[in-house]
C-alpha cells in the first residue's frame, strides 16, 4: 500500500480490457486510494480484429467497479491515441472533472502484419505499429503534461523486453519499444526541473491477450501448438513462468509513488529474469 497516493488522480491508457496490464495498473492504483480515468479506444473491434478491443460499456463498468470498490472518483474517456483530435476532445472531458493530474501510465499498444519479416513487412502494418506504440506516447504525454505543473508527479511508460532484446518477425514493435525507452530518457531530462519524473517498465513475457495472440501465432508458424509454444518459452525464463498483468502493475504503482521519488529516466524490466544487462 502506497499511502501517498491517497486522493491523487492517474489516467492510464490502454486500460479497458480486464484481461490486461492497463487495467492491472489502474486497479492497483484504485485499491491505494487514486482517483482513476481510464482511457481507451471505446468501440467494438472490426470483424477481420485479431485482439478485442475495448468497449465503452466495459470501460464504463469498469470505472463503475473501482468507484464501487474502492471509494474513488474514476471516469472512462474514448481517445484514439493516433489522433490528436481525439485527444483534445478527451481533454476537454476531463479537465472540468480533474483539476489536476498525478500520475500518467502510457500503456497503450499494438501489433499490426506480423509475423513477417522487414523485407516482407507491409509498410501501412509498420507505421501504424510505431504510431500506436511511440507516438502515442508524445502525443499523450504532450497533452497531459500541462495538467501535472506545479506538483512532484510521474509519467510512467510501458516498454518492453523487445525494446532491448530484438525479436524476429516483429520489427515494428521492437522498433517502437526501444524508442518508447529513449523518448522516457529524453522527457526524463527535460522533466526533472519541473519535479516530474519519467520512467518505463519493460514488460517480458506476461499473460495477456496481446501475448496469447504471439502464442497462437508463433504455434501456426512453427507448425505446433500454443502450449508447446509456451513451455519453450518458459524455458528462457529464469524463474520458469510466464507472468501476469499484476506483476507489471505492481512495479508502474511503485514508480508512480513517492517510494521511487529518487528514481528517473529508467527503463525496469519485469521479465522473471529473461533480460539481464550491465
Amino acid at each position: 500500500m502506497h499511502e501517498d497516493l491517497k486522493g491523487k488522480t492517474a489516467i492510464i491508457t490502454g486500460a479497458g480490457k480486464k484481461t490486461g496490464i492497463g487495467y492491472g495498473i489502474a486497479e492497483k492504483l484504485a485499491e491505494d486510494g487514486c482517483q482513476i480515468i481510464i482511457a481507451d479506444l471505446g468501440k467494438a473491434p472490426s470483424p477481420e480484429a485479431a485482439l478485442k478491443t475495448a468497449t465503452q460499456e466495459e470501460m464504463n463498468e469498469i470505472a463503475e467497479q473501482m468507484a464501487k470498490e474502492y471509494k474513488v472518483k474514476t471516469m472512462a474517456v474514448t481517445v484514439d491515441i493516433t489522433d490528436n483530435a481525439s485527444i483534445e476532445k478527451m481533454m476537454e472531458k476531463i479537465k472540468p472533472v480533474f483539476e489536476h493530474i498525478d500520475i500518467l501510465c502510457n500503456n497503450a499498444g499494438a501489433s499490426f502484419g506480423v509475423p513477417n519479416t522487414v523485407l516482407s513487412y507491409n509498410e501501412a502494418d509498420w507505421i501504424k505499429t510505431v504510431d500506436v506504440n511511440l507516438f502515442s506516447v508524445f502525443r499523450m504525454s504532450r497533452a497531459i503534461i500541462p495538467m501535472m505543473m506545479g506538483k512532484p508527479a510521474s509519467i510512467v511508460n510501458t516498454a518492453s523486453r523487445a525494446g532491448k532484446v530484438p525479436p524476429i518477425f516483429n520489427s515494428a514493435y521492437a522498433v517502437a519499444k526501444a524508442g518508447v525507452i529513449m523518448l522516457t530518457k529524453v522527457m526524463a531530462k527535460e522533466l526533472g526541473g519541473t519535479g516530474i519524473r519519467v520512467n518505463a517498465i519493460c514488460p517480458g513475457q506476461i499473460a495477456t491477450d496481446l501475448e496469447k495472440w504471439r502464442f497462437g501465432l508463433e504455434a501456426s508458424f512453427f507448425n505446433t501448438t500454443v502450449d508447446e509454444r509456451e513451455k519453450e518459452m518458459c524455458k528462457t525464463i529464469p524463474l520458469g513462468c510466464i507472468g501476469i498483468p499484476r506483476d507489471a502493475a505492481e512495479l508502474a504503482v511503485f514508480l508512480a509513488s513517492d517510494a521511487s521519488r529518487y528514481i528517473t529516466g529508467q527503463a525496469i524490466n519485469v521479465d522473471g529474469g529473461q533480460c539481464m544487462e550491465l
